[in-house]
């Protein structure tokens, strides 16, 4: 098959996740309790299955199609989501915050990273469902050659160094995050993913630039080339300690830059 079809169909699988996730969302919305733990919960496993239904096929886009083409669809997600996951986040660490902040129970806390997490591992059924149908050839073995056990780990430097990378470059992120919170400048979301994404492109042959522990583990849990606990170092640990850091980095910094800091809401 050409190269036109085989895009075509990543491009038609990824929107029909998005569109598929937003129909969930509203009728979760419409059945369930505003602000409920269970609301908070679907929307949660909802968000993280979408975020990893589509970097997977994203793999699909990199592998074939370079880097600056997943570059590209990602930069138009990032966007996508920040606008349509309301108070969803598929992204543990952004709780943690929250939690350490004192603007969210530390059972909301463990109920939405416990959702995530189950989000983003339950999804791989959906897209190996998908890649199955091989109406592309880059999907052709696709569902075995990604499956646990049989897929490759992205981390290609010492687990120290994946750990500092993932750690360092998430800070960079929540303080690009919070520094548009406070300031609101227009195209926010356009400018918060191209740093998002840049990040992503400077770490993507070291430990995958992946900044989200979910993320990390839908697509790369039991992959050959790291265990469990240097999965959990890297990729939850670093990632989590580099958020929390922003914590602690962004007042002075916010100083720094003429500022104060928005008070957060309880």
């Amino acid at each position: 098959m050409g190269l036109v079809p085989c895009i075509v169909v990543s491009i038609l699988y990824v929107l029909i996740t998005m569109f598929l996730a937003e129909v969930l969302r509203k009728l979760a919305v419409g059945i369930f309790e505003p602000r409920s733990l269970v609301l908070i919960a679907i929307k949660e496993f909802i968000a993280a299955a979408e975020m990893c239904a589509c970097s997977f096929e994203l793999i699909i886009i990199a592998d074939n199609y370079g880097i600056m083409a997943y570059a590209a669809f990602l930069f138009l997600l990032t966007i996508w989501w920040s606008d349509h996951w309301d108070d969803a986040s598929a992204c543990p660490y952004v709780h943690f915050e929250s939690c350490l902040e004192g603007t969210m129970s530390v059972v909301e806390t463990i109920v939405r990273t416990l959702a995530e997490t189950a989000g983003g591992l339950a999804v791989f059924r959906y897209v190996q469902l998908l890649w199955a149908l091989e109406f592309a050839e880059t999907h052709v073995g696709r569902p075995h050659s990604l499956a646990f056990d049989e897929c490759s780990a992205d981390l290609q430097v010492p687990v120290l160094y994946g750990a500092l990378i993932e750690g360092v470059a998430t800070m960079l992120c929540r303080l690009t995050s919070k520094l548009l919170s406070d300031n609101e400048p227009r195209y926010s979301s356009a400018i918060d993913s191209f740093v998002a994404t840049a990040l992503v492109i400077a770490a993507f042959d070291y430990s995958g630039g992946y900044y989200n522990p979910v993320l990390a583990t839908g697509l790369k849990y039991g992959c050959r080339g790291h265990t469990t606990t240097e999965l959990v170092l890297v990729y939850w640990l670093g990632s989590s300690l580099g958020a929390i850091a922003s914590i602690y980095v962004y007042p002075p910094l916010k100083r720094f830059m003429g500022g104060q800091p928005k008070p957060k809401e309880a």
